[in-house]
């Protein structure tokens, strides 16, 4: 991903450590990047600050149950998108399969540091603007921001016909009301989870994965049988 300081990039910023994101870079790098094969393409956001961890591995220990789901609605290439520290804010290639993902995944530790939201918008808006995404799922439980900023970059979204699927763990209110309003503009979805209740992020992610896979077909079939994907279509428009 480009290094400029142009308002729309996620940036490297000079305060990270230099090991710790040369690393992560030269990782990504050596994965094989998805093929042009007109497969559906998902931006799978998280939160990787300091209280994120457990749910980071969570997700990094069911994230493959995306690519399973999506299989059967014509193939999924995700890009994994998170943010940690004060300026942090990093993407991988586009890659086809879970165990490439989570390779990915686990070569990153979460960090203390506030939310950053807003990059990761304007990131999807860069990369639909190549190549169409067809969903962003972000995963966080807070949110630290201006919110008419991220509600404006949520409705571009929108226009471009990229859905947000929004999961909050928690229920912190202030990003419950940002989380709703990003899913409401886009014409995606909220839901809720905890720790407690694991399957339930899985279920999601399913869903997520199935409607970036094969649309809102695919996620009306995946309704007829998980109660997620039926939440999630309910709200959509």
């Amino acid at each position: 991903m480009s290094q400029s300081r142009d308002k729309g990039a996620v940036a490297v910023p000079k305060s990270s450590s230099k090991s710790d994101i040369d690393g992560f870079l030269e990782t990504a790098g050596k994965l094989p990047a998805a093929s042009d094969s007109g497969r559906g393409r998902l931006i799978f956001a998280l939160d990787a600050t300091m209280s994120r961890q457990a749910t980071w591995d969570i997700a990094q220990s069911v994230q493959g149950r995306m690519f399973t789901t999506a299989a059967a609605h014509g193939g999924l290439d995700v890009q994994l998108v998170y943010y940690r520290g004060l300026s942090e804010c990093k993407a991988s290639r586009f890659v086809a399969g879970g165990q490439r993902l989570a390779f990915l995944m686990s070569q990153i530790n979460v960090g203390a540091g506030q939310t950053q939201i807003e990059k990761v918008l304007r990131h999807a808006l860069d990369e639909t603007r190549k190549t169409p995404v067809g969903a962003v799922v972000f995963v966080g439980d807070a949110m630290e921001e201006k919110l008419d900023i991220l509600a404006g970059l949520a409705a571009e979204l929108g226009l471009m016909g990229v859905k947000a699927f929004v999961f909050q763990e928690g229920r912190d209110r202030v990003a419950e009301q940002a989380f709703r309003k990003i899913a409401q503009l886009t014409g995606g979805a909220y839901a809720t989870f905890d720790l407690s209740s694991p399957e339930r992020l899985v279920a999601l992610l399913s869903a997520a994965a199935a409607y970036a896979a094969g649309g809102r077909l695919a996620l009306e079939f995946e309704a007829r049988s998980a109660v997620a994907a039926d939440h999630l279509l309910a709200q959509m428009r």
